[in-house]
């Protein structure tokens, strides 16, 4: 094995036509390396198959480097911003089918007979996803409150006194109280849009709720991705929005239009009958 030739990395499917051949003329990729087409040798119609590709170092993308890699969270995100960033340039001017992030080869010509191999896997899933975009839609509780001011001996009126342990026991129960009033609407709201859903998407795949520095102070509840037809993408949006309305206490985020991601799948499930080294942890 020839450690000084580049390994070929492969961003995502799409079919050649001539515009996305110009638009690839000058975009850059993972180490701002050329992006270029790579057809499949196999299909003879007018728009053949395609992986993006592009070429990346042997020393830094092999198996053994990738583990390393995949620990350094800055090299991370470097990766992973070129990569999103050729797919939405792709999806800009065409049905595009995203690849796990460093998906990469020995060489072009093992990319090629991978991309023979699936052929019939990916043509079915590009036709699926064709007119179509990606839309997120997240839900978000508000902060919880913080602790009740306790009432003053004076503010009390008539009231019987209260001793300080039933004034903390009863501002715990009010927050409660308070808390599953918002999460009753976030369940109400999360109907609502399901309902939407309904009339103008065509899939959804349900993603675990963010946390952490990810959701910030707000609580996520709702984490969805939809696959949208675009004839229908702004009603869509309108309908959300509309919806959103009916619960000022919640944060209803809308997000996209995205490249397919959440409906993309693995590239390869069944065992490649090309024989490719496929290195995409």
């Amino acid at each position: 094995m020839n450690t000084d030739e580049p390994l070929t990395y492969v961003y995502a499917v799409a079919r050649q036509t001539e515009p996305l051949g110009k638009l690839l003329a000058t975009l850059r990729g993972v180490g701002g390396a050329p992006v270029g087409l790579l057809a499949d040798p196999s299909d003879a119609g007018p728009a053949p198959l395609t992986f993006v590709v592009s070429p990346v170092p042997h020393g830094e993308f092999d198996e053994t480097a990738l583990k390393d890699h995949f620990e350094d969270l800055r090299w991370l995100e470097e990766v992973a911003r070129a990569h999103h960033d050729v797919v939405q340039a792709v999806a800009a001017r065409a049905t595009v089918l995203p690849l796990r992030l460093a998906t990469v080869y020995q060489n072009d010509s093992r990319a090629g007979r991978a991309l023979a191999g699936q052929h019939e896997t990916f043509a079915r899933r590009l036709a699926e996803l064709d007119a179509h975009t990606e839309y997120g839609v997240k839900i978000y509780l508000p902060p919880p409150a913080g602790p009740a001011t306790p009432q003053h001996p004076a503010d009390a009126g008539a009231a019987a006194p209260t001793t300080p342990g039933k004034a903390y026991l009863q501002r715990r129960r009010a927050q409660h109280h308070v808390r599953e009033a918002v999460y009753g609407q976030a369940e109400q709201a999360a109907a609502a849009i399901e309902a939407i859903a309904a009339r103008y998407t065509t899939q959804r795949v349900r993603h675990a709720p963010q946390s952490g520095a990810l959701s910030g102070p707000q609580e996520n509840v709702l984490n969805d991705a939809y696959l949208v037809p675009d004839e229908h993408a702004e009603q869509f949006r309108a309908a959300l929005a509309d919806a959103a309305r009916d619960f000022p206490d919640l944060r209803v985020e809308v997000t996209g239009p995205w490249a397919p991601y959440s409906f993309a799948g693995p590239p390869a499930e069944a065992p490649d009958p090309a024989g490719t080294e496929e290195r995409a942890p």
